[in-house]
């Protein structure tokens, strides 16, 4: 019997050579494409895709060096090193046309801003005097991303906008110089983590880092999680965080007519269904006069549709888990009340200029709800409508200060600056109208 065994461990060390040496083509190949977008796996898809496809130079970096030291010796005299340098090779092909997709990712979210707000949406905002001012030029190559710290930015953290505890925290991201009342733009930052997690930290910090150098506050909120709190909590909160920004933000430089909202994931879903569901009744118990609107949303990778968000009904594993541990009610038996907790159900006219963002390779959330979200938008909202999708892109990408979000940051500011150039403008026009009967406040679409 101990001989039988040596001989069975023998007999593996030839099959986990060879596993070993096509590790990294196998790393690089879940990047460019996820072993399952919408299946069982995709989950597991996730986190190698997300680093490799944001991080492919300083992957193929760490790839050659474990490559040299595992064929170190002779061994790239055997077969098995002969298959680590084919692997590696392929895999290096495959990194460097990551590296191609998020370097031209840049072009990809211009294209979205053109088709959506028109050709010449930079000059309207300059001759508003209100254009994105150009932060440092995206690096070529980015490497590796730059850290953003927390502490430095703060303007204040912990601040309580609501009766639910340390559910109900928002921090205020802004620039020391911003004066009280300096009616300095708003964002709100709603944080993801599939409706049990998140935090006001960790999350959009390359977008809010950028816009309050450009002199925005940014505002960070935390809400309540499954599955402690069941829907519609969290959107209740999400609302009352919206409330409490319009009366008291501008103590800290903001102006309270023009707040944006934008999240990721679950905040992508919530930040989108607060501003499709614009003083909803519902969604606002206790405040219901409070005015719960806002300029213009920008989701990341959200979720639009809760019954069916990969055009096929929906993940069965995801649909469990929601009825489950977030809404708590069956979707065969309370489909109405899934439907409105779907910011596609709320899609009406009067949606304000938003610009939705997904990646191709998101194996969290499938990029067919964010298509069908944009087009849905398109055909009804009298405002503009952005989409980009990014090729290679996973879930969570943007919490990297990688190259393709320092391009991706980049557009959103652009898109915010003509949000903001059409509210003045508006403004204005309102002012200098005011003989001659209203004017409409719409952001012209083109």
């Amino acid at each position: 019997m101990p001989h039988d065994d040596a001989r069975s461990r023998n007999s593996l060390i030839p099959y986990s050579a060879t596993f070993r040496s096509l590790l990294p083509l196998a790393f690089t190949g879940n990047a460019l494409k996820p072993i399952s977008r919408t299946g069982r796996l995709s989950a597991w898809a996730f986190p190698p895709g997300w680093h490799v496809s944001e991080l492919p130079l300083a992957t193929l970096a760490l790839q050659l060096a474990g490559t040299a030291r595992t064929l170190r010796g002779g061994r790239w005299r055997t077969r098995d090193g002969a298959l680590r340098i084919v692997a590696q090779a392929a895999s290096a092909a495959g990194l460097v046309e990551l590296q191609r997709a998020a370097a031209d990712s840049g072009r990809i979210l211009e294209k979205a801003l053109r088709d959506g707000l028109g050709a010449d949406y930079r000059a309207r905002a300059a001759t508003a005097g209100v254009a994105a001012p150009e932060g440092p030029p995206v690096p070529r190559l980015g490497p590796v991303p730059s850290w953003i710290t927390r502490r430095s930015r703060l303007r204040a953290s912990g601040i309580s906008y609501g009766p639910a505890g340390k559910r109900n925290l928002l921090d205020v991201w802004a620039r020391p110089g911003v004066p009280p009342d300096g009616k300095a733009p708003v964002l709100i930052q709603v944080p993801g983590g599939g409706w049990v997690s998140g935090e006001t930290k960790w999350q959009a910090y390359p977008l809010m880092d950028r816009l309050i150098e450009a002199g925005w506050v940014c505002v960070p909120i935390n809400y309540r999680l499954s599955p402690r709190a069941t829907f519609p909590d969290h959107i209740v909160d999400v609302k009352r965080a919206i409330a409490w920004v319009k009366a008291n933000i501008a103590q800290y430089g903001g102006d309270p007519d023009f707040v944006v909202i934008t999240g990721g994931s679950a905040g992508g879903h919530l930040s989108s269904l607060a501003a499709m569901s614009a003083n909803a009744p519902e969604f606002q118990p206790g405040f219901e006069d409070a005015d719960t609107s806002v300029r213009a949303a920008v989701p990341f990778y959200g979720v639009y549709d809760l019954s069916d968000w990969d055009g096929r009904g929906g993940p069965p594993q995801t649909i469990k888990f929601i009825e489950r541990v977030v809404m708590k009610r069956a979707l065969a038996a309370h489909r109405d009340e899934w439907l409105k907790a779907s910011p596609i159900h709320w899609v009406s006219a009067d949606a304000p200029p938003t610009m939705i963002i997904h990646g191709t390779n998101d194996s969290l959330v499938p990029v067919e709800g964010a298509r069908r979200m944009s087009e849905t938008l398109r055909a009804v909202s009298n405002q503009p409508v952005v989409y980009a999708e990014l090729p290679y892109a996973q879930h969570a990408f943007e919490i990297y200060a990688s190259l393709r979000t320092r391009h991706t940051v980049r557009a959103v500011e652009r898109f915010l600056a003509y949000v903001r150039a059409s509210y003045v403008s508006s403004s204005s026009a309102s002012v200098r109208s005011n003989d001659n009967g209203p004017v409409v406040h719409q952001v012209a679409a083109s």
